[in-house]
């Protein structure tokens, strides 16, 4: 573990997130995501029945966006395998009300508009979140292939997204001189202007 050496410690609650990303046959993308979460000890349900026990799923959802490489959503389905309510489920139709929606600037917004609060479920709806840079990753050579030696007229979503790609970084010089900020010189590396020399009085 490259993190410090932790205090002394027992391990409770493990939540496992996994999004893959896949090519179809047909042109278009699926992007999938799965939540599983899990307690190391037994405990009762929150409706009764046998105890949970330890290492069985509290929560184990499932969604499927199907996207184009413009990021548009064509279906979307959504699977609840565990929940703390039998109920948990019924709520998984709802997020057919992807399709339409494009995943970019306004994404967490549609979803909120969509599928927040009563309208959807908490963990699947926190699940959208890593689903959706998971397509960006999946779909980025492609989409770069396709847009190859087309004149850019859009500065690229990564810049000035993180420290890397700040404007003036080499990386954003490497991937996309053209949006580079050239270097200048800081204003103290600036030499002065010479000083004109000063008259002395009567002259």
């Amino acid at each position: 573990m490259p993190l410090t050496h932790p205090a002394p410690r027992k391990l409770v609650h493990t939540r496992a997130i996994e999004c893959k990303g896949y090519q179809r046959e047909d042109g278009l993308w699926d992007i999938e995501a799965q939540l599983v979460d899990t307690k190391t000890y037994a405990h009762s349900r929150r409706n009764g029945g046998a105890d949970r026990q330890p290492g069985e799923p509290v929560h184990h959802m499932w969604l499927r966006v199907t996207i184009d490489l413009d990021l548009l959503i064509h279906d979307a389905e959504a699977h609840t395998d565990a929940g703390p309510y039998p109920m948990c489920g019924d709520i998984t139709p709802n997020f057919k009300k992807l399709a339409g929606v494009k995943i970019g600037p306004g994404w967490r917004r549609e979803i909120a508009a969509r599928l927040g609060g009563i309208k959807g479920c908490t963990h699947l709806v926190e699940l959208l979140g890593p689903l959706g840079t998971t397509a960006y990753q999946a779909t980025g050579r492609a989409r770069e292939a396709r847009n190859a030696g087309k004149p850019a007229t859009k500065k690229p979503y990564q810049i000035g997204s993180c420290h890397v790609y700040r404007e003036d970084s080499p990386a954003v010089l490497e991937r996309w001189p053209q949006w580079a900020a050239r270097s200048r010189p800081a204003a103290e590396e600036v030499a002065p202007p010479p000083t004109p020399p000063q008259r002395r009085e009567g002259e």
